[in-house]
């Protein structure tokens, strides 16, 4: 009976403590959101945090798309010889990727990549105290920090799912074309009737959706950074884990409201 009551209540207490960190990732979010109605607005970081977040991820957004979709290619053609149907390689391509792996992979490599790099630069700031060095000069940390690399991925990071859509059905194009034996203008031809623009749409919403996850994710953990090194690197590896999970979970339940019907 006490091993069965210990264990409830190290389970209630674990419950509380995810409980108490949903609250305050919302509060934060909240609070991030606010500030966006408010002035004043620092043009220079935004605009700083868009190239680090959207141009620079681009290279290893578009490799992963590129071969990604090739490998879907070669998996989507073994599996439909085996019903006569590989005629359905550049449709299915095209909808899987646009749907739902182009946003997906595209969000966890910008998870992996950003999500790190802005919990170990704002943590790196506040064990330098310069997190208090901005509060003493009258600048609110979450305006100057958070608010410019929460909006600058919400808007890139879609940007990015749609040029990787445009790769990884170029990568499929040239695997079906060069190995599988399609024609260049019979693949092109079944890509284009099939694909619709809500496929690419959804898709984008997503990225818009996974963009604000993975930023918010990495400024809360680093804002939250414990002291020190160790500090740093816990932040950094909570903010990867959390912006992946939150990805696939959010993705999951998109997919519901978008496709359900």
């Amino acid at each position: 009976m006490k091993l069965i009551t210990a264990l409830l209540g190290r389970l209630g207490r674990q419950t509380l403590l995810i409980m108490a960190v949903i609250g305050r990732i919302a509060l934060f979010a909240a609070a991030t959101v606010t500030h966006l109605l408010r002035p004043p607005f620092y043009a220079r970081e935004f605009g700083h945090a868009l190239i680090q977040i959207g141009w620079l991820s681009l290279p290893v957004v578009g490799m992963t798309a590129l071969f990604t979709g090739g490998a879907l290619a070669l998996q989507i053609y073994a599996g439909g010889a085996r019903f006569n149907a590989e005629t359905v390689v550049p449709s299915i391509v095209a909808i899987g990727l646009t749907r739902e792996l182009g946003p997906v992979l595209g969000g966890l490599m910008v998870a992996a990549r950003v999500a790190s790099s802005i919990a170990a630069e704002i943590g790196t700031m506040k064990v330098t105290e310069q997190i208090d060095a901005l509060t003493t000069l009258s600048t609110n940390p979450m305006k100057y920090l958070t608010l410019p690399r929460v909006l600058a991925a919400t808007l890139a990071v879609p940007l990015l799912v749609g040029v990787g859509d445009a790769i990884g059905i170029m990568g499929g194009f040239l695997v079906g074309v060069g190995r599988l034996d399609f024609g260049a203008g019979t693949y092109l031809h079944n890509t284009i009737d099939f694909l619709e623009t809500w496929d690419v749409a959804s898709g984008m919403i997503k990225g818009a959706v996974f963009g604000f996850i993975v930023a918010l994710m990495g400024c809360y953990y680093g804002m939250n950074s414990g002291r020190g090194a160790q500090g740093v690197g816990r932040a950094t590896k909570a903010a990867v884990v959390a912006a992946s999970v939150l990805i696939l979970a959010s993705n999951y339940i998109l997919t519901e409201l978008f496709f359900s019907a």
